[in-house]
């Protein structure tokens, strides 16, 4: 057997000796999907941080910015579908493999594969949030309520970015409106966990107490350099837990691994479907 195939039978044995798997997934799971990824195979940022909280709920013109990208970007991200990856770890949890799935990605493209058993650990861009009244809406409906009103912007394109975000380079955004809230007026945004922000306990718990009734772990396209992802992966180590990952480039967590599977989730994952 060759050395670039024992990877993937490790990985089929990891699997097959482990039926009950927690799965975190993050970013590398849907790059093939065409939603660009942060960070390079060494974990550092390509590009700036995105949006924090305090940034976006502190000053009107960091908002206008965000949501000004944000439509642009969404044209194309509200659109993308699953691929391969997503499609294979539905299959693997039809097939009761999977105790719970937790991804760190805000795409909603595990559902949309099939995938039933979810925690969105930091929330769905196909929502939007009140901060005042915690009205929801449909991001959909919003971008209609973000186009009508402003007309000029509509015609704009830029590059792609990280969760539906466009490098829009613009010097001045202050004529850009954001609509508010259409029940109290409040601030509108993404239904999402921002940087500085805390992830709801109540999926922090759901998802510990998958991980206490798994046998094992497997991270499929994640650095695990956001700790809010990390921790599961440090406390399934600390319970002597086997863990397995799928990523290009380095983890967090590399030391604490059983099995590192240096491949795009796409080629790792096909193996698991054959």
């Amino acid at each position: 057997m060759s050395e670039v195939a024992e990877d993937l039978t490790q990985l089929r044995d990891f699997v097959a000796r482990y039926p009950r798997l927690f799965v975190l997934t993050g970013a590398g799971v849907s790059t093939d999907s065409g939603i660009p990824d942060y960070r390079d195979r060494d974990g550092q940022w390509k590009r700036p941080p995105p949006m924090n909280f305090q940034k976006f709920m502190g000053a009107e013109i960091d908002r206008a910015r965000y949501w000004a990208r944000s439509m642009i970007g969404w044209r194309r991200f509200g659109s993308v579908s699953p691929n391969a990856s997503h499609l294979a770890l539905a299959d693997m949890e039809a097939r009761g493999q999977v105790e719970l799935l937790v991804t760190q990605n805000v795409d909603g493209l595990h559902e949309s594969a099939g995938s039933r058993h979810v925690v969105d650990l930091h929330g769905r861009l196909d929502r939007v949030v009140c901060m005042q009244c915690h009205s929801l809406f449909d991001r959909h409906d919003f971008q209609g309520w973000l186009e009508q009103a402003n007309p000029d912007w509509v015609h704009l394109e830029a590059v792609q970015a990280p969760d539906g975000d466009a490098d829009l380079e613009r010097d001045d955004f202050a004529d850009f409106v954001v609509p508010p809230c259409p029940v109290c007026g409040g601030i509108l945004k993404p239904d999402v966990v921002f940087f500085g922000e805390n992830v709801p306990r109540d999926r922090v718990d759901r998802a510990l107490a998958a991980l206490a009734r798994a046998q094992a772990v497997l991270v499929v396209g994640s650095s695990l350099m956001v700790y809010s992802g990390f921790r599961f992966v440090r406390s399934a180590a600390a319970d002597g837990k086997p863990i397995a990952a799928i990523n290009l480039g380095k983890t967090r967590a590399d030391e604490l691994l059983t099995l590192k599977v240096a491949r795009s989730s796409a080629d790792a994952l096909a193996a698991l479907r054959a």
